[in-house]
C-alpha cells in the first residue's frame, strides 16, 4: 500500500518523540508499504516565531510572517527525515515548494490550487520515505512561500494523498480518534469506528478539534480515506469514509461545542428589501465570517431585529462596523453579547429520523438551558446558549441520545 502519516505538533514535540514517530514509520515500511510522512511544527514553536514577530514588529507583514511561521515545519522535517536514516533506511525531506504544493497568494491563509508531486512520486520510487514539511506551499508566478492557516498540515496530508493517489491517508494526533463528544467533558464519550465526511465535517466546523475543516473538505471532494489515530498507541482510530446505509441507522453520532462565539443584534432596522444584504456585505468585506443569522420582524411590519454569530475574536471588529453600518441604515441601536456557546448535535441519521429536534429541546428546558438563536441543516442543529451552562448541556444531550452505547447496526 501507499500511505501517507501525518504527524501533529504534539507528537514531534521533542527528539525523543521524533525518535518514536521515526520507529512507526520504519515498522510500517517494513510491514512492505510506501510511505510519505507529512510533519507540523513541533509544539509550541508556531506560538513561539509568532511572539518573536511580534517582539520586533507590533504589525508584522503577512509576507514576512509567512516566511517566518514555514521554518517551524522545516525543522521538523530535517530532523524527521534524519531520525529515519540513523534507523538505517533511506529518507529525503522537501519543503512545500519541493513537493510542489502549489497556492493562491493570500498569505497566512492561502488555498491549495494545485500539486504537482512530481519529486515525490520519484523519491518513492526510489526507495525513498518522502518527509514534507506540512502548512506550507509557494506560489506559481513570483515564487513566495505561503502557509495554509492554523492546522494547515492535516490539509497537505490529505492534498498529498489525493495527489499521489495513496491507498490511505493517516492522521496521527495525541486522541485515539473521533469521540461522540469532549472526553474531558463526558468520561463516557465513546470513540467511533467510523463516520462519514459530512458528520466530520459539521463536527470540526462545530468546535471538534480532532480534524482541520478544510482538510475534511478536501478530502471528501476526492474521496481521500482518513484515519484519525493515535501516535502513542497502536490502538485503531476512527475511518473518515463516504457515508453508507449503516451510518444513516445512528441518529446522533455526536455533540460538540464551541465557546469562541459572540452574538451581535441590530434592534430596529427598516424592514425593506436590501438592508440586510447592505449589512452583511459590510461585514463580509472585512473579511469577518457570520454564523447564525435571525430576523425578527415587529407586528406592524416596520422594523426587524437582525441576530447574528461572529467568532469572538471577531468581535470588536464586527461590533464597531455593525455600528457604522446600522447608523447608515437608520437603525436604533446595537447591542452585543459574548458569554454564549454554541452546542450542536450532529448525524446523518437525521435525514430519515423525525422528532430529533423536539427531543434535543426537551433535553435543554428540562435542565433549565435556555436557547437563544437555532440554526438547522440535514445532518445537525446547533443552538446559542449561555456560556455557564456548556459542559450541562453536552452531557444532557449526550446522555439524552444515549451516545455511550453502541449502536446495533
Amino acid at each position: 500500500m501507499l500511505i501517507v502519516q501525518k504527524y501533529g505538533g504534539t507528537s514531534v514535540a521533542n527528539v525523543e518523540r521524533i525518535k518514536a514517530v521515526a520507529e512507526r514509520v520504519v515498522k510500517t515500511v517494513e510491514e512492505g508499504n510506501k510511505v510519505v510522512v507529512i510533519v507540523s511544527a513541533m509544539a509550541g514553536e508556531t506560538d513561539k516565531l509568532i511572539n518573536l514577530a511580534y517582539q520586533v514588529s507590533p504589525n508584522p507583514s503577512e509576507r514576512e510572517m509567512d516566511l517566518l511561521l514555514s521554518s517551524g515545519e522545516r525543522v521538523t522535517t530535517a530532523l524527521m527525515a534524519m531520525a529515519i536514516e540513523a534507523l538505517g533506511y533511506k529518507a529525503i525531506a522537501l519543503t512545500g515548494r519541493q513537493a510542489g504544493i502549489i497556492t493562491d497568494s493570500v498569505h497566512t491563509k492561502a488555498k491549495i490550487e494545485k500539486i504537482t508531486a512530481d519529486r515525490v512520486i520519484n523519491a518513492l520510487n526510489e526507495g525513498y520515505i518522502v518527509v514534507i514539511a506540512g502548512f506550507q506551499g509557494i506560489t506559481e508566478d513570483d515564487l513566495e512561500v505561503t502557509t495554509l492557516g492554523r492546522g494547515g498540515s492535516d490539509l497537505s496530508a490529505v492534498a498529498i494523498a489525493s495527489a499521489i493517489k495513496s491507498d490511505l491517508c493517516e492522521i496521527y494526533t495525541d486522541v485515539e480518534g473521533v469521540y461522540t463528544t469532549d472526553p474531558n467533558i463526558v468520561s463516557e464519550a465513546r470513540k467511533l469506528d467510523k463516520i462519514s465526511y459530512e458528520e466530520m465535517l459539521e463536527m470540526a466546523s462545530l468546535g471538534a478539534k480532532v480534524l482541520q475543516t478544510r482538510s475534511v473538505e478536501f478530502a471528501m471532494k476526492y474521496e481521500v480515506p482518513i484515519i484519525v489515530r493515535s501516535s502513542f498507541s497502536d490502538k485503531p482510530g476512527t475511518l473518515v469514509t463516504k457515508e453508507d446505509k449503516d451510518m444513516e441507522k445512528v441518529v446522533v453520532s455526536g455533540v460538540t461545542y464551541d465557546k469562541n462565539q459572540a452574538k451581535i443584534t441590530i434592534i430596529g432596522l427598516p424592514d425593506k428589501p436590501g438592508i440586510a444584504a447592505k449589512l452583511f456585505n459590510g461585514i463580509a468585506k472585512a473579511n469577518i465570517v457570520v454564523d447564525m443569522i435571525v430576523q425578527n420582524v415587529s407586528s406592524d411590519g416596520k422594523y426587524a431585529d437582525i441576530s447574528f454569530t461572529v467568532p469572538k475574536t471577531d468581535l470588536n471588529k464586527a461590533f464597531t462596523l455593525s455600528k457604522e453600518i446600522a447608523n447608515e441604515l437608520g437603525a436604533k441601536d446595537v447591542i452585543y453579547k459574548d458569554d454564549i456557546s454554541k452546542i450542536s448535535i450532529i448525524g446523518v441519521g437525521m435525514r430519515t429520523h423525525s422528532g430529533v429536534a423536539a427531543q434535543m429541546f426537551e433535553a435543554l428546558a428540562k435542565h433549565g438551558i435556555n436557547i437563544m438563536t437555532i440554526s438547522t441543516s440535514e445532518i445537525k442543529i446547533s443552538c446559542i446558549i449561555e456560556a455557564k451552562y456548556t459542559e450541562l448541556a453536552v452531557r444532557v444531550l449526550h446522555d439524552v441520545f444515549k451516545l455511550s452505547e453502541k449502536a446495533n447496526v
